[in-house]
Order: C-alpha cells, then structure tokens, then sequence
C-alpha cells in the first residue's frame, strides 16, 4: 500500500482526477498533513467523509517511529524503526541560521568508502519517500520547532535512490508541504554521472554537493570505489554540465585524512582539478571511527591545506564540527542498533 507522506502533489492531482474529484483537494489534503499537521483523517474537516473513507483504503498513514534520542551540544542524534524493522539514523544541528536535518536515503550504503563508517553495513534497501519525510516531521514533533534546512548526507548514496529522493525533495520543497526552500536543501553524492545529468535536467536549485575526498584517480581508487566507474575526469565533466545547466554553485567536499590525502601536495593538485570551476570547498576534519587505519589530520595541518587553497584562489571553508561525542558527525551513521 501506498504511502500518503510519500505522494507527491502532482500524484496527489492524478488520483483524485481519476477518482473524479477536484484536482484542488490534493492542496487540502497536503494542508492537513504538512500546515496543520493533523494524523487522523476523520479530522480532515472540509473533505468530505466518502473521499476520506477512500483515502482510508487507498493509502497508509504512519510515519517511522523515534526509538533512541541522543543530545549533544548543538547536535541531536535520532535513530528511527521503520514499519519491517529495520533502523536508520538522522541527525538534527543547530546553527545560529536555523535547525539543520541531516536525513539518511538507505538502509545501509553500497558505495564502499574507505573511512566512512555508514558503507561498513551493506544496503539492504532503499529508504521511501515517506520513509524520509517522516524524519524531518518526527523529529520537528519532538523539538515542537520547524526546520529550516535539510542536507542529504545521512546513510546511504542518495542518487543510488533516485526516484524516492526526488519525491521526497518535491514534497518538502512545496509551498503547501514542508515548504522548505531549494536552496536549503542540499544533496550530496559520491558522483554517480548519469544520475547528476538527470538531476540537472529537473529544474530544482538545490545545492548539489560532491564527495571528492582526493585530487587524483590513483588515491580516490582506493578511498572510493566509486571512482573507478566514474573517474574523475569524466566527473569534473559532469560538475561543468551541471553548473552550465543549473547556473548553480557546486560544492566540493573532501574529508582531511592523516598522511593520506591532506599534504601540500593534495592541495596544489585540487586546486588544480577545480581551477576555473564555479566550487567551493568544504574541508572536513575526520570524525574517527572504527576505520583504525585513518585518524584526524592535525590543526596545523588543516591550516596549511586550507591556506595552499586560498593561494591558488580556491573558495574554501572548514566543515564546524558537529556530533563526534554520540557517533552523530559525519562518516560516523551507521546505527549500531541494526
């Protein structure tokens, strides 16, 4: 059975038109759900009993269920139990512009990255667009606060899950859904090329960002698997088409590994790759895991790759640290639970 949190609006339009009602009650129905927030549809007021005794039978209504809540400073860890049982995590951050969702696209992720704890689990399946939905509604219920961004960037490759991703983008960006706008919204992949061609076809200004992690193919083969279906020069392509398509800033990220990728000369030759390229960089500090082969690159370390890039006229920031006390920052989602 479908679920209604995981129905687009237009989707919404298409079955009360073949049911022959009024494409407008797919408007009331999301004002129910997404603006007033209502869970029982016997509440559903100015829609009348026989449509909401069809929608009864025609849809499912529940939302994954919050099992653990850990809190940190600024950071809140949630792991969720999803209607066959199995678990994944979101992570809620606190920024002074406003709350952060960081939701999670599959149970599990098949891409394989060296350092990265979410890929230790393979997948075991896609996460629905409910699935997502319910994240950001769940967790808003707990905080009684709205959120105002959602990055995706939680467990799992989200363009290896594309259709459900793009449902979930449409129904939290939609005036009437969670109203979320697109430029607060960011969607970061390993670099799956066909799918970043169709998603810039898609007419969505939401953030695209990439997860390099390494300035050339023979480091990066060994990081990212992924890699070696899609090299980087094929890749470095795909970011060109999508800035000239979207006229849309690319970010990229690259995660600061101890004597493997964070020395001089990985910066020179980023700043090499990138030249010319409307990117930024984000440099993230490595949130250690069980990966004992990979540590933290040093603060003096950052400091000098972050300052080989402003030379070579490269935008760049360094990621703020979030969540490492409850396994919650980046790399670290896995849900021990499963």
């Amino acid at each position: 059975m479908l679920n209604i949190y995981g129905q687009t609006k237009e989707e919404l339009v298409k079955y009360f038109i073949e049911h022959q009602e009024k494409s407008f009650k797919a408007t009331q129905v999301y004002e129910w759900l997404y603006q007033k927030r209502a869970t029982n549809i016997d509440d559903f007021s100015n829609i009348k009993k026989e449509i909401r005794d069809q929608l009864k039978k025609d849809f499912a209504f529940n939302l994954p269920e919050i099992i653990e809540r850990q809190v940190d400073k600024d950071v809140e860890k949630y792991l969720f139990l999803l209607s066959d049982g199995e678990k994944i995590e979101a992570v809620l951050m606190r920024h002074d512009y406003g709350l952060s969702v960081c939701v999670s696209t599959e149970v599990g992720c098949n891409m394989g990255c060296a350092f990265c704890e979410s890929g230790r689990l393979k997948k075991i399946r896609n996460v629905e667009a409910y699935e997502m939905v319910g994240q950001i509604l769940q967790i808003e219920k707990v905080i009684g606060q709205r959120i105002s961004s959602v990055v995706l960037m939680g467990i799992g490759e989200p363009l290896d899950n594309y259709e459900n991703v793009v449902n979930f983008i449409k129904i939290i960006n939609d005036p009437k859904g969670i109203a979320i706008g697109a430029r607060h919204i960011t969607l970061s992949t390993c670099g799956i090329i066909p799918k970043i061609d169709e998603l810039s076809n898609l007419n969505i200004q939401i953030n695209l960002a990439i997860s390099l992690h390494a300035p050339n193919d023979s480091l990066r083969n060994k990081l990212m698997p992924i890699n070696k279906a899609y090299p980087l020069d094929k890749l470095m392509e795909a970011v060109k088409r999508y800035i000239a398509k979207t006229n849309r800033r690319v970010t990229i990220e690259y995660v600061l590994l101890k004597n493997v990728n964070d020395q001089v000369v990985h910066a020179k030759e980023l700043a090499h790759l990138l030249k010319g390229l409307n990117v930024y960089v984000n440099l993230i500090p490595y949130n250690e895991t069980n990966h004992l082969e990979f540590s933290k690159s040093p603060q003096k370390q950052i400091q000098v790759f972050y300052d080989t890039l402003k030379k070579e006229n490269i935008n760049v920031t360094v990621r703020r640290e979030f969540g490492s006390k409850i396994d919650a920052a980046c790399g670290q989602l896995r849900s021990k639970e499963i």
